[in-house]
């Protein structure tokens, strides 16, 4: 008898059929197989064999959740840019920091008084943002956070990525503003 371990994924019938032909492969059509330790060790391969086709689908998956919602993923960034500087604004009574889009669509952030910017672009073919600060010492290098799909339930959606951890967007802007305004990254109290 022949023992398969199924990996069956909505709509596609692959993994079963791996399964299958494997399991008739290693078997053969009688189902029998003399020695154990070989029945077990073809069954270790298909086990791996079937994990690994797993977590290709998943990645395909988590890949066209990244295209799909990358737009939407910028626009926030976007948003959340200018949402920054509008409430700096607005604690400090006065035109602190200017933050304009490119022609290019990027956007551009400047502080009054000071000769750095910082610049926030997107790369829509590799689904790349990239923060670069002029204020920032030289040794640092630019910030870039990736576009990154992944599992909800009920479905997917795309987030962005650093050093393979999600990012707290909130987080990131307010350290890149506190740099470009002549502070450090965090508050000291």
């Amino acid at each position: 008898m022949c023992i398969g371990i199924a990996l069956v994924h909505h709509n596609d019938a692959h993994p079963s059929l791996v399964v299958t032909t494997l399991c008739r492969l290693i078997c053969g059509e009688t189902g029998a197989m003399g020695d154990e330790s070989t029945k077990r060790a073809a069954q270790e391969y298909l086990a791996a064999r079937l994990a690994q086709e797993g977590q290709s689908y998943e990645d395909r998956l988590n890949r066209e959740a990244a295209v799909a919602f990358a737009p939407r993923v910028w626009k926030r960034v976007t948003e959340t840019v200018i949402a920054k500087c509008n409430e700096w604004n607005v604690v400090t009574k006065e035109q602190t920091l200017t933050c304009k889009e490119t022609m290019l669509g990027d956007l551009r952030v400047w502080c009054a008084g000071k000769s750095q910017v910082m610049t926030v672009h997107y790369d829509s073919k590799v689904r790349l943002i990239t923060l670069k600060n002029t204020a920032r010492p030289e040794h640092e290098k630019d910030m870039i956070l990736s576009i990154e799909g992944y599992s909800i339930a009920g479905g997917r959606d795309a987030r962005l990525v650093r050093n393979n951890e999600p990012a707290n967007l909130d987080v990131v802007i307010l350290a890149e503003l506190r740099v470009l305004v002549g502070l450090g990254r965090q508050t000291n109290g």
